[in-house]
């Protein structure tokens, strides 16, 4: 939803976007980051730090909102066998939002030839069999893009 919110209008470019997410899945927080960033360089004004800041309240502020109206009512909630299968389901729909989100745009965008394939398939194996920090991975993963454009 953000790209299409920033990317579709021209207020940010594709690559630019591409490079602050992937960028934001490297460190803690990374909606709070990722926001940030999108304020922070999006063309049209407020940019820069007033951006940056109207982005975090407008990531947060609805949550925020829905957070202090259904805190008091949350532990009678929680405890019923209903509400924790819609937990359940929520849970599971989020990680099919995030392996959606993986798919288009990234790896559409990203992957394109045997080399990004290889890049993609070494940072999965570092991060999920080796459990290598997301930093690291990212860092090597540069470093291989890089090394493939040197190549190519």
């Amino acid at each position: 939803m953000l790209r299409e919110a920033f990317v579709t209008p021209g207020w940010v470019g594709d690559d630019v976007f591409l490079a602050g997410y992937g960028a934001a899945q490297a460190v803690p927080g990374p909606l709070f980051t990722f926001a940030a960033y999108l304020g922070t360089v999006v063309g049209p004004s407020p940019h820069g730090l007033p951006g940056a800041a109207l982005g975090l309240i407008g990531i947060f502020l609805p949550g925020v909102l829905i957070l202090i109206g259904v805190l008091p009512f949350w532990d009678t909630f929680r405890k019923r066998t209903g509400a924790q299968a819609v937990m359940r389901g929520v849970n599971a729909a989020v990680v099919g939002l995030l392996g959606a989100a993986l798919y288009n745009p990234v790896w559409v965008s990203s992957v394109r030839t045997p080399g990004d394939f290889g890049i993609a398939l070494v940072g999965f194996v570092l991060l999920a069999a080796w459990r290598a920090p997301p930093l690291v991975v990212v860092i090597i993963s540069a470093l291989g893009g890089i090394l493939l454009t040197h190549i190519s």
